[in-house]
Formats: structure tokens, sequence, C-alpha cells
């Protein structure tokens, strides 16, 4: 019986810090979307901060990553950026990549 606990205790610990690597990942890689759209918007340094903190705080409005690709998408085309849906799509899978590189070497 003690086997069979261990081993739920292993798998509970496991995911537990599966889902926190994958908050902070999401998170970081909101920051690093938020600096990417900020640059294409020619934002001033502070305005970037405050952007790049904006497109954190819309990834809490549903689950997913709909509300962040209708932020940025709605925020650029607003700007007179020429970008579709698509380029927002590529941009969030090369941030996540870039998220999950940069807490992988911090660790």
């Amino acid at each position: 019986m003690t086997d069979f606990s261990d081993r739920q205790k292993g798998e509970e610990a496991k995911y537990a810090f599966d889902e926190e690597n994958a908050f902070k990942i999401a998170a970081r890689r909101n920051r690093l979307l938020g600096h990417w759209a900020a640059e294409k918007m020619s934002l001033t340094a502070e305005e970037t901060d405050a952007y790049a903190k904006a497109v954190m705080q819309a990834d809490f409005e549903e689950a997913g990553d709909e509300d962040v690709i209708r932020k940025l998408h709605g925020d650029l085309i607003a700007a007179g950026v020429e970008i579709d849906e698509a380029g927002v799509r590529v941009a969030l899978e090369e941030q996540t990549i870039e998220a999950r590189r940069q807490l992988m070497s911090e660790s």
C-alpha cells in the first residue's frame, strides 16, 4: 500500500510542478509578446513596459490563448501595423519557445 501512496504523491508533485512551469512559461511568453508588439507599434520604453503588463493581464480574461491573440491583433491593427491573425499566432509560438528556453536556462 505504501508503494501506491508514494507513487500517487510523486504523480501529484509532478503535476503541480508541470502546472507551475506552464504558468511561468505563459506569463513570460505574454511579456515577450508585449515587447514584440510594442516594438512593431514603435512605443516608448515606458509604454512598452505598460503594454507588456496589459498583455499579461489580457491572458486572464478566458482560458487559452485567444484572449491574448485578440488583444495583440486588435492593438496592432489599430496602430496601423499590417499583420494578420496568423502572423500573431506565429509570434505567439516563437515567443513560447523563447520563454521556455529562458526559463530552462535559469534553472
